[in-house]
């Protein structure tokens, strides 16, 4: 067969509509037109060691570089020589100007409330930091952090890259198994945990957890963990192990509100974070301290136009790259103040996000597509009542925005006054590659819009590696190094190798797959092992899905390929509805027609799962892998400990067995 039908994607979308920048955000904004980006990218790529150096240069540096890139494919040194330590710029370096104004605002699930300022943020960073010391954590040393999302949980991942420590944040909701695989890689050897956190009203045993954890590795001879510092979050009292585990105000007791922090080889490994498979020990990506560094405060800055006066929430839990980035360093970085909320957005009731934003007065918001589609489902009048005007910028990140979502949220959450950046980034790139500019890009619904300045991608047809004609679908690849790209997985020199740059030469491979518009704009349409391959036709699962949302009755949706004897593979559509009760039969004509009109017959769905909810982590991402088991009758082996509600998985499995499909 020839290439167009069996290794491109086919791009069958068509979305017109154009939103330009007001005047009134483009007259406060950092980049205030489209000639100054595009002379600025022009020059990003021209010149990219030059570019990269001035960027740097608005840090604090214990020792200038002497070399801003070596690249060695795979292999890059950025900022070689160079000597700096990240939280001596989220902190230290603001004390002079912004020593009392917020830094963290925290609200808990049950409604506890705490702040602390630039300076009181840096003095309970100090102390834990001499608390690990005295521990006889060092330079290089491997720290696990599995906590609830609470203001400790920040403290410790900023004393660990103060004194040098490498952090491990494992997202508070793992199992047990994978915790254990976290920390027989990483070899950490402590481990910060709560005795508890709170999630939709119920205690999540966090403590209980870790000691099973322990307890496995301790059984296999492969326990690198000599302590465990808890912190006390709950009344319930604590339960210490004797010469193991000791309370975090014990531990810092009396300890120095000063610790100088470690000036850092610009290479030096800051994190590692894990991202999670269905089968194997997951991936544990490293990222080094100051390319990283200079990645979260350049994108922090420029796509959400952030300054020192906003009160900034991005909604992710730190155990994500996402909180990572733009939770705790781009932030803090760039001396804004930051809102963290532990709990759920419907709890315990589904006006708790717009609550809070009424009450801190939060200026940019940035979530997940899926949280947007929730809040259309759960319906406006859950808004209504709340003061919104202090927003000026909102944002998106996890997976496409579909255009319908994309118009309801400039609408409703942002009175059609906010631009909203749309996201595209991952683990791996470490920091923001694709995003308009607020304050330049006419935006489209459900695009990403261009690269940023300094970020060189391309669209290739996977087999020949050749970029592909505008409106046709391919692999997105990123053709220059950039500073805050992974450095490696841990451990795993080869699979670095093979899974991100042997795929296509002289590129990094995303895993993604993209198209241009005929005005350059790039639309994100799935990763490349979602591909549905129908009559030889490979369809983006994000084009079908948004088709589907487009109807005016469809909350949100997600689809899956399943085996079809006569077409090779068969969509199946998992549905949730915006409260209209059980489907007619022509309600699910209506929307298989919806994706037949929109998109084109090979689209249809072959079935039509109707459900009160998709399963979903808790950072919003629908698990497609749990989806193709329940479409296929298969029995699901793979972990679920992220699943955001285990009721939902339960419920799609009897809608399976009961054979309830269309």
């Amino acid at each position: 067969m020839p290439i167009s039908e069996t290794r491109i994607v086919s791009s069958m979308l068509n979305e017109t509509r154009v939103f330009p920048p007001s005047k009134h955000f483009v007259d406060k904004a950092i980049i205030k037109s489209l000639d100054d980006y595009e002379q600025l990218y022009r020059y990003s790529i021209e010149q990219p060691e030059q570019f990269w150096s001035e960027i740097a240069k608005e840090l604090h540096w214990f020792k200038p570089w002497e070399k801003v890139l070596t690249w060695n494919e795979p292999s890059a040194t950025w900022f070689d020589k160079g000597k700096t330590n990240i939280v001596y710029n989220c902190l230290d370096r603001h004390l002079s100007k912004h020593a009392n104004k917020p830094a963290l605002i925290w609200e808990g699930e049950p409604g506890e409330q705490r702040q602390l300022s630039y300076k009181e943020l840096h003095k309970a960073v100090c102390q834990f930091a001499n608390g690990l010391k005295k521990l006889g954590i060092r330079k290089a040393d491997c720290v696990t952090l599995y906590m609830p999302l609470i203001p400790e949980l920040i403290i410790a991942v900023l004393a660990c890259a103060r004194i040098g420590a490498i952090h491990n944040v494992v997202f508070g909701g793992y199992s047990v198994q994978a915790l254990v695989d976290r920390l027989q890689d990483s070899k950490s050897k402590l481990v910060v945990t709560a005795d508890a956190g709170y999630r939709r009203g119920k205690l999540i045993p966090l403590k209980a957890v870790v000691d099973e954890a322990l307890e496995n590795l301790q059984c296999s001879g492969i326990n690198h963990v000599n302590k465990v510092v808890v912190y006390q979050r709950t009344d319930i009292p604590l339960s210490l192990k004797p010469e193991r585990d000791l309370s975090w105000n014990e531990l810092i007791d009396g300890l120095d509100s000063n610790c100088p922090a470690e000036p850092l080889d610009s290479e030096d490994v800051l994190f590692i974070l894990y991202t999670s498979g269905s089968t194997g020990i997951p991936k544990g990506i490293f990222h080094t301290t100051a390319g990283y560094m200079v990645g979260a405060y350049y994108t922090s800055k420029i796509v959400f136009d952030l300054k020192p006066d906003d009160i900034y929430w991005c909604t992710a839990d730190v155990g994500w790259i996402t909180g990572h980035t733009y939770v705790a360093y781009g932030p803090l970085l760039n001396a804004a103040s930051i809102v963290i909320y532990e709990g759920a957005p419907n709890w315990p009731e589904p006006n708790r996000f717009w609550n809070l934003i009424d009450k801190y007065k939060v200026s940019i918001f940035y979530t997940a597509p899926t949280a947007v589609r929730s809040f259309m489902k759960w319906g406006d009048h859950w808004i209504d009542g709340n003061d919104l005007s202090s927003l000026r910028l909102l944002g998106s990140v996890g997976e496409p925005l579909n255009p319908e979502a994309w118009v309801w949220y400039s609408k409703k959450i942002g009175k059609e006054r906010c631009p909203i950046v749309d996201t595209w980034w991952q683990t791996e790139t470490g920091a923001i590659m694709i995003s308009p500019i607020p304050g330049v890009t006419p935006t489209k619904p459900g695009s990403v819009a261009k690269p940023l300045p300094g970020v060189v991608v391309d669209i290739v047809d996977p087999s020949s590696g050749k970029p592909v004609a505008s409106g046709q679908g391919g692999s997105l690849v990123i053709r220059q190094p950039w500073p805050s790209m992974l450095r490696g997985i841990w451990g795993d020199p080869k699979r670095y190798q093979e899974q991100y740059w042997l795929q296509m030469p002289h590129a990094y491979f995303s895993g993604d797959s993209a198209h241009y518009d005929e005005s350059g704009y790039i639309w994100i349409m799935g990763r490349v092992d979602d591909v549905i391959k129908v009559s030889g036709h490979r369809l983006g699962t994000a084009e079908i899905e948004s088709a589907l949302v487009s109807h005016p009755l469809v909350a949100e949706a997600a689809v899956v390929a399943i085996p079809d004897e006569t077409t090779g593979q068969a969509i199946t559509a998992f549905i949730t509805l915006r409260d209209v009760g059980k489907p007619s039969t022509e309600l699910k004509i209506e929307i298989i027609d919806q994706v037949r009109n929109t998109i084109g017959p090979l689209a249809k769905p072959k079935q039509l799962i109707f459900t009160v909810a998709l399963p979903k982590t808790r950072s919003g991402k629908i698990m497609r892998r749990l989806l193709r088991d329940i479409a296929s009758n298969r029995h699901i082996e793979q972990d679920v400990s992220t699943l955001e509600d285990f009721s939902v998985l339960m419920a799609l499995q009897k809608k399976a067995d009961d054979n309830q499909r269309v």
